[in-house]
Formats: structure tokens, C-alpha cells, sequence
């Protein structure tokens, strides 16, 4: 799932002319409240948006993705505590969503995934749709793994994800969100242990943490909307992997950009307390 991507990814950094397809101002701004755990506020701003562009799928896009970043809030999923915990991260118990936030959440993800192969049928190049289907599978992909603890219906989104990620980077070399859920599952399946990766394979299917690594980086540097996701995982899976400094930069990227959000506030708090107590003497 990871390898395929890696040409595109060069075609990502290349300096080529941007796209303007993908290029949303107004919704720039429901991206910032939503990094700032305003999720209500956020989503009246894709709604707004998608009113005014009722065939374009990616304000229902959008707007599943607060849902989604709710959750993932709510049951805290995107903390230090959650992903250091490999019962809690790799375990097949299920968490609790919130029968509101389930519902609503693949309602929205539903209609984004409708009105892009509406477009999908008149165009099969359309940016917006190849980017409405990419996140929305990448997205349905992360609540099987993370929420539902579904591993086997996760990897299948992210094969059909894959499909419409390649598509996209091909018309939109720039579209670096493509990168986020495409990284993330390929860093959750080279994550797992050796049996579970083993039988998987038997199935075509295989995970490579490097590779995951290096394109979460890419939506980290060159995305727009999924930027600073991308970055509050690349500073999770540091931590996992040891490399506390890498850790620090990206949060202290994203305090920096997002004051109002104690999430971010207190994962690079952790950090300078265990830093702090590491150089005390004993």
C-alpha cells in the first residue's frame, strides 16, 4: 500500500505549478476551529460552504472529518497515553463511541462519497471528487482501526483509498492531504505484531512503518486542510518510536499555531515535564 505512492510523493515536493481545484479559502477557516476543538463552530462553517456548492463533496468531506477529529478528541485517541499503550493502540477492544458522533459522522462521509461519484461519472478527473473519496475512505478506514477495532474491514478502505489517492496525486501532484490516511494505516499495520502481519500478508495485505513515517511527513510539510493532523501523529508515532525531539518540534509547531487547543498544550507540557525530570539530579 505504501510503495506505489512513493513517485507520486517526489511529484508532491517538486515545486510543480499548484492546482486551484482543491483550492478552498472558506474553508480554510473551518479547519483552523476544528484544531482548536470547536467543532460546532467548525462545521457551521462547511455547512455554510457546502450550501452554497451543493455538488461538490467536499464540504460533507469536511464536515465528517470534524466528526471523526471529535471522536478521536472524546475517547482520546490522539494523545500520548493512547498511542505509547499498545493494548490500547493495537487491541481488538473496541471503543465507545458516541451513538450521535458515530451516526452523524458516516452520514456525512456518506454523502460526500455520493456527490463525488456523481462528479466522478461527468469527470473522471475531477480534484475535488478524488479528494472527496480519498479522505472519505482514509477517514472510514481510521474509525474501523481505531474505533470499531475492525482491522480487516480498515485495510480494505485504505486498498480503496489508495486507489483514489493515486488518481488524485496524478491530476493534483500538490493534493499532499492524500498522503494522512495512507500513512497512518501503513504506520498501524507495520505497527502490528509479527503473527498479525504475517497472516495479513496472506492476504496481500502489508504495512511498512518507514514508508507510513515518510508520507505522513509529506502531508505534515505540503498539506492544506489535514496538515496539522498529520503533524500530531508524526509527533505520536516519534514518541513510539523514541524520538522524543522529533516529538517536540512538531508540538511545539502546533501550540505555536493552535494556543487555544489543550491538547496539543498539554502533550508538549508531558514533554518538557519528562525532560526536565530527566536532568534533575537523583
Amino acid at each position: 500500500m505504501a510503495g506505489d505512492s512513493g513517485g507520486q510523493a517526489a511529484r508532491a515536493s517538486s515545486g510543480q505549478t499548484p492546482t486551484q481545484a482543491l483550492d478552498v479559502p472558506e474553508l480554510d477557516a473551518g479547519f483552523h476551529l476544528l484544531y482548536e476543538l470547536k467543532f460546532e463552530e467548525a462545521r457551521t462553517h462547511f455547512e455554510v460552504w457546502q450550501k452554497s456548492h451543493p455538488e461538490d463533496p467536499v464540504g460533507s468531506a469536511s464536515k465528517a472529518a470534524s466528526y471523526l477529529f471529535e471522536e478521536c478528541y472524546r475517547q482520546g485517541v490522539l494523545t500520548s497515553g493512547f498511542f505509547l499503550d499498545d493494548q490500547r493502540f493495537l487491541g481488538k477492544t473496541p471503543l465507545k463511541p458516541d451513538p450521535k458522533l458515530r451516526a452523524a459522522f458516516f452520514a456525512a462521509d456518506q454523502q460526500a462519497q455520493d456527490l463525488a461519484q456523481l462528479r466522478l461519472k461527468t469527470n473522471p478527473d475531477d480534484p475535488n471528487a478524488l479528494f472527496a473519496m480519498t479522505l472519505s475512505l482514509g477517514m472510514q478506514a481510521n474509525y474501523a482501526s481505531l474505533i470499531d477495532k475492525h482491522q480487516l474491514d480498515s485495510l480494505k478502505k485504505v486498498r480503496e483509498a489508495d486507489v483514489y489517492a493515486k488518481k488524485l496525486l496524478a491530476v493534483a501532484p500538490d493534493a499532499a492531504d492524500a498522503y494522512l490516511g495512507l500513512g497512518m494505516a501503513n504506520y498501524f499495520i507495520g505497527s502490528l505484531p509479527g503473527t498479525k502481519k504475517f497472516f495479513l500478508g496472506f492476504a496481500g495485505i502489508h504495512g511498512d512503518k518507514t514508508a507510513g513515517i515518510k508520507q505522513l511527513e509529506i502531508a505534515a510539510e505540503h498539506g492544506r486542510y489535514l496538515r496539522p493532523f498529520a503533524k500530531i501523529l508524526l509527533a505520536l508515532a516519534a514518541l513510539r518510536e523514541k524520538k522524543t525531539e522529533v516529538a517536540r518540534a512538531q508540538l511545539t509547531d502546533l501550540v505555536a499555531e493552535f494556543p487555544e487547543n489543550p491538547l496539543f498544550v498539554s502533550e508538549l507540557a508531558k514533554l518538557n515535564v519528562s525532560a526536565a525530570e530527566s536532568r534533575s539530579p537523583q
